[in-house]
């Protein structure tokens, strides 16, 4: 029976990891701690992911390896720290693919010995104990694993790997479908879940039968692959044969040599002793004498055939040796497959590359190069000299080899023929001594390149101030096309389709802004509105107290003067005037009078006090803080401090007393409070200590145990000190009294901090750095504040906040935080700190998200998220409120190099002319990000300096215009500061928490348990709880396990790196700004701002040149489809395309169905003259939609799944024809005009990198070989050769394959920072690293369908949160364009416009139902 036994079980374990991925959140694997997050890749899905590369030809490893390296350096760039794992039984998958083992093995021993990389292959099988041990010492994020291997067999050794990682709770990220950009790495991620762990749990032992049988099953699978070849040898004895060869090798070659000259001539010898031995085999089995040897389909060449098929097999390896890769890159590409007769030859030749590269006896005591094991053949190269001599020599074209070339073969012929002993192999020449051809008659047997039609190089001439100012110092330099050029006489007005006459499509749209919901809308005068306004005010103070209990302070606008700095102490003035002493005298008494009253007050509370300390230290205690709390007096908190330490010592002793004999465990609460006492009347009232009061604390510290501490205090009193040794063991708390005390008591330990007040802050005496930041808003400056979170930073936000609403009514402050929730909270929290009386219509504080909006552009504090922020800046008639910002405050700024709306976070930053603070507490490149931030405020500095002047012009020419009153009245310093501040007390008590026995148990984690020495400074840094608020703060691990979470303590913040800073939209936002903008010289600035400044080319001139190169591509796109006019005006839709910017390149695709007609054909009504369409048609269109902006993919593999659906279709259809076809066509002409940019954009690719491998950095850079005919023959393709890698070029790859749809990133040149995601195309069809169709999730159309978020989640296997927000999103752009359409047309009947507004009124109904 064998595997057969399990065949159920095994498809069950398929099942349940197929069932899974549709759930898998397709994200970015890498988060905010990446450097924390050690992970794993499964190296031979690695390898599976790679070999099955579409750009990828069979035999050419070097174009493998750069393939494989190219991906690992973009792990590694990212951050990603990783290990490799390469599984003993996994190798048993390839013993049918011979080519594959050889390859999978110089993977291997390149890995391990020409890179840094952590390389495991120790692991005899997942399911092995050292596997699960590694596992659970290093317990990784995720393990990166393929869900299909090369054959069955191979994809059940995956699925036990995933579901083994499962069971010790790793997540699994898929291999196949994953993307990347400059800054994450986005894959299908399934977590492991209790349901996946519990099945291994209940099936363990299945499982390893399973396994077993697996494995059994594939080690069968190598005696049927090895003896039809060798015969009656077994595999221990090509061991010894392998071994044999390399020893004669050594001694022919003492001196050593390099790895690829060493497996040529070793492969080849013992290929051919074994090939002799195969075929005398094969005489023995003819003449009817028995032997194991099977029959082999086909015939087998003879021996001298094979002979010469070495010799050109040895002279490609030459031809590696002496050629650079700008020279094989060149190459012809035969396209002639190897006949059947010498396959048995080349599968054996690939066995015995494998038996000697894993042999160890090739890499000990001896001088072996292994630098190319990544270029050890060229099976293509192969193919094209043996197509030279067997088709054009013979025909007489004879070509010289060169000297070098031709020495090198011989030398290497030679040793073969030595190391093959048994029997004479010929002379190194002729190389062909037979006539049989190797290669299969083919009509066409050459690729032709030069016949692949490149578009026309050139950009469409634009005359517009805003683009020279930008990219004139490299048009130069550019191809332009001329005027008569057919592409630019083509630019005449599109025609319009016949239905859209009635359409406007040049008029502005109402935006985002006045898109959103209003909170309140209605008659300021209606009764019921002023009530439901105040209701939201009452919640919004009452919300806001219970964040923090401050009271509300009335702002009354004054006139602001200068503030002196307050960062360093005050020191006293030498001469008083008279009046100021009197001042100081009043204040003397009414400080004496003030404390004679607390005196009166705490005798009377005294009593009762300390008789509840007696009977309940705890209660008393805290009635005794409390009292000292709303105290005054230092002289009567000194008493009180005295008297709850006398009652702590009473309690202490009284405790002790009672203990049971044995009885170890003490309760060291009090211990504490009598500590905090202590600490307290050391630290806070030294001055009133008496000598009765020192030897009171000394015995106190006696008591505990602590006798240093004591002596140091008051040695005679220690010294006469009668407790006893006994007694001193009964009292004694049993540890040192430093352990003690960061162990039970660190959040009660008294902090360094300044004395002195500052007059700008009443709640709290503020340390130096924060006075810094008071002293950044009083002087107009902007800073980026890098501090622990609540270490008390926003203080300045909010000190900034009054400062503006202090100034005038008209100044504007901006809050911008990253979520929706945060802005909430503080909104909430301005109101109850703030009010003010306003002019009417004018409002303290507004919101403004996506889904609401309230008083946001009446009001003095603005708190927002950024996209919306950018709306206002980018919308050209809201210029004139922009202007009336006076600070902008950026909340947890990290988010500039997030995984969603990084790039928003930068346009802002840079296009905002006012101070800003940038707040965050995970920077670890605060210097670059401040630089950068100081080089646009040098911009803006020089930008508002040009437009003042040229203001105060227009002025002084009488030129009468309403000039705002705008920011430059307010002078700003154009200075950014860096205030860091590094160190915090640890208050944060971490506690695990973990399942056992069906229950929950929770055990304290020390901060300091998981640190070593170096990791201690950096831990004190972090906190929990609100400065001045709360002493401690708590944080729970839930069942993450213990080597994870001292990972997550120890681990780094993110360095901040640039996202690719534009999109096509963008650039038609900007552009639609800067030619409509309320004041154009204004407008233009912004523009050029977002444009110059980007944090991706910040001191990188190539990267700019590159953007500038992509923005001239954008316009040229923008032109060609009637969004632009030369001049770069807006035309036709752009406002329609803008106004759908979130879903970039849908938003463009739609317009074009749209201007085609297309929806014109699709929306008709039920009969003439209705205004109500089928559902047929509806549906139809909701297919359409679905696809254009309800993308979410499916892995590939879960369309092999047997499971049931009982509501919905799950995987989306096609578009319908005529929509598809006119898809395929805008994609085409994309993509001919991508490809025409990217061969423009090439010249800035650094070629010195780009004939390295990325990531073990391997030259393949050398002097081309000019003295050799034959190779100046076979390397002829010069051309086409401009924009893809080289190493790409040797799988035959050119320009043309730019033209071919979804061409992978990896095929471009990888140094000019440009990849096909910039491309504005939407393709069809997805195809995953495997070549197989990724489906669509059809969860939109099917929810329009059946209505319920139930059947999503039980058939389209969504998440009902993820399900959630796709429907919101999806309606909300029903919604958007619905409004749009009727905006844009006048014809109130119109077919589209209709079926739109019934359908975004159908979809919000049955999406507000659930």
């Amino acid at each position: 029976m064998g595997l057969e036994k399990y065949r159920m079980f095994l498809e069950e374990i398929s099942e349940l990891i197929l069932s899974e991925m549709p759930k898998a959140d397709y994200s970015s694997i890498f988060n905010d701690f990446v450097e924390s997050e050690f992970f794993l890749i499964d190296g031979d899905s690695l390898l599976v992911m790679f070999i099955c590369e579409e750009s990828l030809k069979q035999g050419q490893e070097l174009h493998f390896f750069y393939l494989v390296e190219r991906y690992l350096v973009d792990i590694i760039s990212k951050g990603g720290q990783f290990a490799i794992v390469f599984f003993k039984d996994a190798e048993y998958a390839y013993f049918n693919f011979p080519e594959l083992l050889s390859l999978r093995t110089a993977l291997i021993l390149h890995l391990q010995h020409n890179n840094t990389i952590d390389v495991r292959t120790q692991f005899s099988g997942c399911l092995s104990q050292e596997w699960k041990s590694f596992l659970e010492e290093s317990y990784p994020y995720f393990l990166i694993v393929a869900d299909e291997g090369l054959n069955d067999l191979q994809t059940h050794l995956f699925n036990f790997l995933i579901i083994q990682s499962w069971s010790m709770k790793v997540n699994a990220v898929l291999s196949s479908g994953q993307a990347s950009d400059v800054l994450r790495l986005y894959a299908y991620f399934m977590l492991s879940r209790p349901r996946q762990q519990t099945f291994f749990k209940q099936n363990e032992k299945k499982i390893e039968n399973a396994y077993k049988a697996l494995i059994k099953q594939l080690e069968g699978c190598r005696v049927l692959a090895f003896e039809p070849i060798f015969g009656n040898l077994r595999w221990n004895n090509m061991i010894e044969e392998a071994s044999e060869i390399i020893s004669l090798l050594k001694q022919l070659w003492p001196e050593g040599s390099d790895i690829r000259r060493v497996l040529c001539v070793t492969s080849c010898s013992l290929t051919l002793r074994m090939y002799h031995d195969f075929l005398e085999n094969r005489k023995k089995t003819t003449s009817g004498q028995e032997t194991n040897i099977q029959q082999v389909k086909g015939d087998c060449v003879s021996l001298q055939w094979v002979e010469d098929l070495c010799k050109l097999h040895c002279l490609s390896v030459v031809f590696l040796l002496h050629l650079p890769l700008s020279q094989r890159a060149c190459t012809r590409v035969i396209t002639s497959d190897w006949i059947e007769d010498i396959q048995t030859f080349l599968k054996m030749r690939k066995w015995c590359e494998y038996f000697i590269l894993n042999n160890r006896n090739i890499f000990e005591f001896w001088n072996l190069n292994l630098i190319h094991l990544c270029d050890l053949s060229d099976e293509l190269l192969l193919k094209n000299i043996a197509f030279y001599y067997e088709n054009e020599n013979v025909q007489g074209l004879h070509l010289n080899l060169g000297n070098d070339i031709m020495k090198d073969y011989e030398y290497l012929w030679n040793a073969v023929s030595k190391l093959v002993g048994k029997f004479d192999v010929g002379k190194p020449f002729p190389l062909r001594t037979t006539q049989l051809n190797f290669l299969k008659k083919d009509p066409v047997p050459i690729k032709d390149t030069s016949k692949e039609k490149m578009p026309s190089l050139g950009f469409i001439p634009m005359s517009s101030e805003m683009v020279d100012k930008f990219v004139g110092d490299i048009l130069k330099d550019l191809p332009f096309l001329k005027r008569d050029d057919p592409i630019v006489t083509s630019l005449v007005k599109h025609k319009a389709f016949d239905e859209l006459i009635h359409w406007h499509s040049h008029r502005p749209l109402s935006d985002d802004y006045d898109r959103a919901k209003s909170n309140f809308n209605g008659n300021p005068r209606d009764p019921y509105y002023l009530k439901s306004l105040q209701k939201f005010q009452v919640f919004q103070r009452f919300y806001g107290n219970s964040l923090e209990s401050v009271s509300p302070k009335l702002i009354v606008t004054q006139d602001v003067k200068p503030k002196k700095n307050f960062s360093k102490p005050k020191t006293k003035k030498a001469n008083e005037t008279k009046a100021e002493i009197i001042t100081r005298e009043n204040r003397k008494r009414l400080l004496a009078k003030e404390e004679q009253k607390e005196e009166n007050k705490w005798s009377v509370l005294s009593h009762s006090i300390e008789e509840e300390m007696k009977e309940n230290l705890n209660s008393g205690i805290q009635n005794l803080e409390g009292f000292l709390k709303s105290c005054k007096s230092n002289l009567v908190k000194y008493q009180v401090e005295m008297v709850g330490l006398t009652a702590c010592l009473k309690a202490w002793k009284e405790h002790c007393r009672s203990q049971v004999k044995g009885e170890t465990t003490k309760d060291l609460s009090i211990a504490v409070q009598m500590m905090k006492r202590i600490h307290s009347l050391m630290e806070k009232y030294p001055e009133f200590l008496q000598e009765a009061d020192r030897q009171l604390i000394a015995r106190c510290l006696k008591y505990l145990g602590f006798d240093e501490l004591a002596s140091s205090l008051n040695p005679t009193e220690v010294a006469e000190d009668g407790i006893k040794e006994k007694k001193k063991n009964k009292y004694s708390i049993g540890i040192g009294p430093v352990r003690f005390q960061l162990q039970y008591m660190g959040h009660f330990l008294l902090r360094d901090e300044r004395k002195d007040p500052d007059p700008r802050v009443h709640d709290f005496i503020p340390d130096t750095w924060q006075r810094e930041l008071l002293d950044v808003v009083d002087n107009n400056e902007s800073a980026v504040i890098v501090a622990p979170t609540s270490s008390g930073k926003t203080y300045a936000s909010y000190y900034c906040m009054e400062k503006v609403l202090k100034e005038s009514d008209e100044g504007v402050v901006v809050y911008v935080s990253p979520t929706k929730a945060l802005v909430n909270q503080v909104a909430a929290t301005v109101q109850n700190r703030y009010m003010k009386n306003l002019p009417n219509g004018e409002t303290l504080c507004g919101i403004f998200t996506r889904e609401y909006r309230h008083d946001a552009l009446n009001c003095q504090v603005l708190v927002t998220v950024p996209a919306c922020l950018e709306i206002l800046l980018l919308a050209p008639h809201r210029q004139r409120w922009v202007k009336r910002i006076r600070y902008v405050i950026f909340d947890e700024v990290h988010c500039l190099g997030g995984e969603i709306g990084a790039e928003v976070w930068e346009h802002l930053l840079v296009m905002i002319r006012c101070p800003f603070l940038a707040l965050s507490a995970t920077i670890s490149n605060p210097e670059h990000l401040t630089e950068w931030l100081q080089s646009i405020k040098w911009y803006w500095k020089q930008a508002d300096n040009i437009i003042e002047k040229n203001t105060a012009s227009k002025r002084n020419a009488g030129y009468r215009a309403n000039f705002h009153k705008d920011h430059f009245q307010m002078k700003q310093s154009y200075k950014v500061r860096l205030v860091l501040y590094g160190e915090r007390y640890n208050d944060l008590e971490k506690h695990i928490c973990s399942v056992k026995h069906n229950d929950i148990y929770f055990d304290h984690f020390h901060p300091c348990a998981a640190l070593t020495t170096e990791h201690i400074e950096r831990q004190m840094s972090g906190r929990a709880g609100r400065r001045g608020q709360d002493l401690l703060g708590d944080v729970y691990f839930f069942d993450i396990p213990f080597p994870k979470i001292q990972k997550l303590i120890k681990s780094n913040v993110p360095e901040l790196r640039g996202q690719f800073p534009f999109s096509i939209t963008l650039v038609l936002r900007l552009m639609i700004l800067a030619s409509r903008g309320d004041d154009p010289e204004d407008a233009q600035a912004k523009v050029l701002s977002v444009l110059k400044h980007s944090l991706l080319s910040f001191k990188r001139p190539k990267t700019m040149e590159m953007l500038k190169l992509y923005f001239l591509f954008s316009l040229q796109f923008l032109v060609k489809e009637g969004y632009l006019d030369q001049e770069g005006n807006p035309m036709g839709f752009a406002g329609l395309v803008s106004h759908l910017h979130y879903h970039e390149p849908s938003n463009l695709v739609f317009v074009s169905f749209l201007v085609s007609g297309l929806f014109h054909n699709l929306c008709q009504p039920t009969h003439k003259g209705s205004k109500c369409f089928s559902q047929d048609v509806m549906e139809k269109l909701v297919l359409v939609l679905a696809n254009l902006f309800g993308r979410r993919y499916i892995p590939a593999k879960f369309q092999e799944s047997t499971v049931k659906f009982y509501q919905s279709k799950v995987f989306l259809e096609d578009l319908p024809e005529d929509f598809n076809a006119a898809l395929h066509e805008y994609n085409m002409q994309i993509t001919k005009d991508f490809a025409s940019f990217l061969l423009i954009v090439s010249k800035l690719a650094d070629m010195k990198q780009e004939y390295q491998l990325p990531l073990s950095k391997i030259n393949f850079t050398g002097k081309e070989c000019e003295d050799s005919q034959l190779v100046s023959h076979l390397m002829s393709c010069k051309e086409g050769r401009v924009a893809i890698s080289p190493f790409v070029c040797l799988s035959g790859n050119s320009d043309g394959d730019l033209l071919q749809p979804a061409t992978p990133s990896h095929v471009i040149l990888r140094t000019i920072g440009i990849s096909h995601a910039q491309a504005p195309v939407l393709w069809p069809h997805r195809f995953d690293s495997q070549g197989r169709r990724m489906p669509l999730n059809a969860y939109a159309l099917d929810f329009y369908k059946h209505g319920s978020l139930t059947g999503l989640v039980q058939d389209n296997r969504m998440n009902e949160g993820d399900a959630y927000e796709l429907l919101k999103d999806f309606s909300l752009t029903l919604q958007s364009i619905s409004v749009s359409l009727r905006e844009l047309c006048e014809n109130e009947d119109d077919n589209v416009v209709l079926a739109f507004e019934q359908l975004s009124k159908t979809f919000s109904e049955k999406f507000n139902k659930v």
